[in-house]
């Protein structure tokens, strides 16, 4: 009885170091990744979605290229459309089914208000929420539960790429609280890191305009 005490306590204090060491350390680092501190406290389109989140991430990369160029890639974002450019292989452990593509892929570039997909079988359904062509894009879950936006805006660099995600953890414990701030923040800056980069890598090698290549007809 006395063992399993001491292991319960020493657990539970080192999950309290963990997460008063990722608070201190790391959260907002990972939180804004590539964000300048005016880009953090900025507004975007979609804030207003959701006007109470309890975690905010505003993360961006300064992409060598137009926001013409950038646009396309982000249209044809999510599972069995364009991917998400990042780590495949872990996105479909997950079930998500995605597919990065290398290539614009002009079936996927007529996104409209309130089109949707669903994140795997589980996840949440995404809403096209917002369209600001060449500007802002915004997605919002079903259930009101998530926000994600992206905006683009002309820099001297080319464009800086912004993506906030705000969300709500309505009703959760303090273990689901604790596995969000240690487990899923930290995951969600490697996996949208990879995201950025792969946005920037797709953008700034260019390709064929969208108005150049065949459209694909699909059956059905």
């Amino acid at each position: 009885m006395r063992t399993k005490t001491s292991v319960a306590v020493g657990t539970a204090a080192y999950l309290l170091g963990l997460a008063v060491g990722y608070q201190v350390i790391l959260r907002r680092r990972c939180l804004t990744w590539g964000s300048t501190p005016d880009q953090v406290a900025a507004a975007m389109p979609g804030d207003e979605l959701l006007t109470e989140p309890d975690i905010i991430a505003t993360r961006a990369i300064t992409i060598a290229a137009t926001p013409a160029a950038i646009w396309p890639w982000l249209v044809q974002l999510g599972p069995g459309r364009g991917g998400a450019y990042t780590y495949d292989w872990i996105e479909n452990l997950l079930g998500l089914d995605m597919h990065s593509a290398d290539e614009i892929l002009p079936q996927f570039q007529n996104l409209t208000v309130g089109d949707t997909f669903a994140l795997g079988k589980n996840g949440p359904r995404m809403r096209a929420a917002i369209i600001e062509p060449e500007h802002a894009l915004v997605f919002a879950s079903a259930d009101g539960h998530w926000v994600w936006a992206f905006g683009l805006y002309p820099s001297a660099e080319g464009t800086r790429l912004v993506s906030r995600n705000r969300i709500a953890l309505p009703e959760s414990g303090v273990p689901t609280r604790l596995f969000n701030r240690l487990i899923m923040e930290p995951g969600s800056w490697i996996m949208e890191r990879k995201m950025l980069i792969g946005i920037k890598q797709r953008a700034e090698r260019g390709g064929t305009p969208v108005a150049d290549r065949p459209v694909e007809v699909q059956a059905g």
